[in-house]
């Protein structure tokens, strides 16, 4: 249950393979890498319980880093490289890191950031500039030795921000020996079937929760993780194929670019590897989902959680089936729960906001008061979403509360337009945002990428708009659409709602027009 014990039994096996270069390491070179790199922790005076922060693209060194601070009980935090200098300023105060670690193609953006962050030790892998130290040549100082006080460090990450000042996720240390497995790993063996034969692609960038747990994950039970450094839909069908891939993690945005391949290119690849996809982060759209089930047969499954771990719901594809649109039930021991505003429970199919009760204990790192917005009377936790639940406990999710558009009194939920929207054939990526009314209070305004930028106009306007009538009440259909030539969209799928909707309030934000 640990790279440090497949270094022994199959030390030339691959840990990972970067998908682009090709690029391997072995599980002898990761165990012998991470090693170092806790030891170079400790010589720095970091302790159990401190703090480490990682800055990269997803590159070569990054699975040693985490292995190094995992295995002498540090948190690790992994912070987005597309995050601006004072944004990864602000994760560094108040995650109170004491060591960072960037790659060179950070260089810019991490200089500027550590003007402004509290001293400390400070790393850069491949060419390093000041005032970073070369994190090679230091690490290969050390011995490839166990640091004398193993113990399993742990993940605490940050949200991504989508509505505010992102939030960092603490967790318990595990304790224990560093070989224990993780909740996280018992799901990989018994949902999803992993194990030491596992090929598990990761298309997603290795900061953001799933894509660094699942991956990690892999390297505990002995399989190899072949990372892409950036997704592209064809490279992924093709790694697929090359690479014989038995297990993947997609978000919804990964399925609408496949499928909006041309079919000649799709019918080009062989998937028949696959055993396990699954996907998370946001709500798939129906018809997206169908379409992927059509291509790719009964394998995909479907997971809602959160980096918090405070509960999740699962469903495959026959359940979802026969229940479309859902996110599945929660899994033992957790109990989900629809809670209206004064947090008590609500009957069958009322919508409300989502509880977990059951799941594990988490805090909003130095934000306790976001802590006490999370929890109910009974103790039971949300992520902030909102759905309801069916007789047989499948969960629904309408959207998140914080994009939630008032217009006229009336309740609208953006998640359902864009998934209307996203299906169209000439449109890439959607967002419905709410805007300024003087009448209503709000008006639901539609950004939209086109498939094609030229289509960018009144025609496309036309169009939409005529696809929107025949498909939502009216109360529902946007008011004004706009188009952007790139959403703000994160790599893990999620939308930065929050710079689209400024535009329309006076503040910063894209280029709409």
């Amino acid at each position: 249950m640990h790279p440090s014990v497949h270094a022994q039994t199959t030390p030339d096996k691959p840990a990972f393979i970067m998908a682009g270069s090709g690029h391997t390491v072995t599980y002898r070179e990761l165990n012998d890498r991470s090693n170092q790199g806790a030891q170079l922790f400790r010589s720095l005076g970091l302790q159990v319980g401190d703090g480490v922060a990682i800055m990269m693209e997803n590159h070569p060194i990054y699975y040693e880093v985490l292995w190094a601070a995992q295995r002498c009980g540090l948190r690790y935090t992994a912070i987005s490289s597309r995050l601006t200098a004072g944004e990864v300023a602000y994760i560094l105060q108040d995650s109170g890191a004491k060591a960072f670690v960037v790659s060179r193609a950070m260089a810019e953006v991490a200089a500027e950031a550590v003007k402004d962050a509290p001293a400390m030790p400070l790393f850069m892998a491949d060419e390093a500039v000041a005032p970073f130290a070369s994190f090679e040549a230091e690490r290969a100082r050390h011995p490839a030795t166990p640091v004398a006080d193993e113990t399993p460090g742990v993940a605490m990450l940050y949200s991504s921000g989508t509505t505010g000042r992102p939030k960092g996720v603490k967790r318990p240390l595990p304790g224990g020996p560093l070989t224990a497995a993780e909740g996280l790993t018992e799901w990989a063996r018994t949902l999803y079937g992993m194990d030491g034969d596992t090929v598990y692609l990761s298309p997603a960038p290795l900061y953001h929760a799933a894509p660094l747990g699942w991956s990690m994950n892999v390297q505990r039970l002995g399989g190899t993780v072949v990372m892409m450094e950036k997704f592209d839909p064809e490279d992924c069908l093709r790694l697929i194929e090359r690479r014989r891939i038995t297990h993947v993690q997609f978000v919804p945005t990964h399925f609408v670019r496949m499928l909006k391949l041309p079919e000649a290119v799709r019918a080009k690849y062989d998937h028949s590897s696959l055993k396990v996809v699954f996907h998370a982060a946001a709500p798939c759209p129906v018809p997206v989902k169908e379409q992927m089930i059509a291509w790719w047969g009964p394998l995909i499954h479907e997971y809602y959680a959160g980096t918090e771990g405070n509960g999740r719901t699962t469903i495959n594809s026959a359940d979802w089936l026969t229940h479309k649109g859902s996110v599945g039930r929660a899994t033992l021991p957790v109990e989900l729960h629809i809670c209206g505003d004064d947090g008590e429970p609500l009957p069958p199919r009322a919508e409300g906001m989502v509880f977990f009760s059951g799941g594990a204990k988490f805090e909003y790192h130095n934000a306790p008061e976001k802590t006490a917005d999370s929890t109910n009377q009974y103790g039971w936790t949300t992520l902030g979403d909102v759905g309801w639940m069916d007789e047989e406990g499948f969960l629904y999710l309408t959207d998140r509360k914080s994009f939630m558009i008032i217009s006229g009194g009336v309740n609208i939920y953006p998640q359902e337009v864009e998934n209307l929207l996203i299906t169209h054939p000439r449109v890439a990526d959607a967002a419905v945002v709410g805007a300024p009314d003087e009448e209503m209070g709000e008006k639901v305004v539609a950004v939209i990428q086109p498939m094609d930028w030229a289509d960018a106009g009144d025609d496309l306007r036309a169009e939409l708009d005529a696809y929107c009538r025949a498909n939502l009440s009216g109360v529902k259909r946007p008011r004004v659409i706009d188009f952007m030539a790139e959403l703000p969209r994160h790599p893990t799928g999620k939308l930065y709602k929050r710079l689209i909707r400024d535009a329309y309030w006076g503040k910063t934000g894209g280029t709409i027009v």
